[in-house]
């Protein structure tokens, strides 16, 4: 697990647990096993079903999302914004994990957009957020 800012971090699925925690709050940010083991099914979930993309839960937020070489925005806008609004309500009184298979794309993407959104890394280019998002990640800009 690597901190890259106050109250916010990105792991994997080592990193995952299930269970309450009262100082965290968890995004869970692969369809499997997270996603998968907390709506009970094996393959694929039908895309009519209400938690298709998404299933809040207390302090827990399971995405159905993998890996792709491009996310059609009618997937990723829905399960973005919601990781956003997660994350939003709660960091300011819960540590917050963003976990996703190895910690290499899906959840850096989303503390990545979190931080750029809430500007506590520069939003101005791509390049420089990636820039500034690693050495946070180094704990060189967090005072982590």
């Amino acid at each position: 697990m690597i901190q890259v800012c106050k109250n916010l971090s990105v792991g994997t699925t080592s990193d995952c647990f299930y269970d309450e925690k009262e100082d965290y709050a968890v995004v869970h940010a692969c369809k499997t096993p997270c996603h998968q083991r907390k709506l009970h099914y094996n393959r694929n979930l039908p895309p009519t079903h209400p938690n298709y993309l998404i299933y809040e839960e207390e302090n827990h937020l399971y995405l159905n999302i993998v890996d792709m070489d491009r996310i059609l925005s009618k997937f990723a806008d829905p399960i973005f914004l919601k990781a956003i609004e997660f994350i939003e309500k709660n960091i300011s009184t819960k540590n917050i994990l963003i976990h996703c298979n190895l910690g290499q794309s899906r959840s850096p993407a989303i503390a990545l957009v979190y931080m750029a959104k809430n500007e506590l890394i520069t939003n101005s280019s791509y390049t420089d957020a990636i820039s500034e998002f690693v050495k946070n990640g180094q704990g060189l800009l967090c005072g982590v």
